[in-house]
């Protein structure tokens, strides 16, 4: 038995770690060591509740939820064990020059804005959850969903330079 949960586990892995990076990352408001370790000790966590999950597709948003519990949890207690560097060097491949910036521009803007404000905007914008499912992995009402999504929102429009992003009507880097 608990060689097919740690099949199923390390597929699922395979499959879905990149995407879990990504939300670690914006959660954080930046890559390095912190985004891995959340990500890394939520994917633990999911490990070892596999057998409750069911399914490979609600591991997924397991983790997610884990990852934003965990964040907001550390968030709480104001401490870190490590501190993390503030920026690590890019990769450099020709042509991403605007995508690389646009990223590290976001990524800056989302470390403005609280925790769970940040919560709210990575997973209604990113992971394009509705609200009802957002107060379900925070554990608070739609009502305050949105709140706390129109506090960030806010936030990030009176940012500096958030004109330095691309608008709706504007096709960013990632778009094409």
């Amino acid at each position: 038995m608990r060689k097919g949960r740690d099949e199923a586990f390390t597929a699922f892995m395979a499959a879905r770690y990149g995407s879990l990076m990504r939300t670690a990352v914006l959660l954080t408001g930046g890559g390095g060591a912190r985004a891995e370790d959340l990500a890394q000790e939520a994917l633990l966590r999911t490990y070892r509740a596999w057998h409750r999950i069911g399914r490979e597709e609600a591991a997924e948003a397991y983790t997610r939820t884990t990852m934003v519990r965990l964040l907001i949890k550390d968030r709480r207690r104001r401490w870190h064990a490590e501190v993390p560097t503030e920026h690590l060097p890019e990769t450099a491949r020709s042509g991403h020059e605007e995508q690389v910036t646009t990223g590290v521009a976001v990524r800056a803007l989302l470390r403005t804005v609280p925790a769970t404000q940040r919560a709210v905007l990575v997973l209604r914008f990113y992971h394009q959850l509705t609200e009802r499912e957002i107060a379900d992995v925070l554990g608070c009402s739609p009502g305050t969903v949105k709140s706390r999504a129109s506090r960030g929102l806010a936030a990030l429009r009176d940012a500096p330079f958030i004109g330095a992003l691309p608008t709706d009507g504007e096709r960013g880097p990632a778009d094409g």
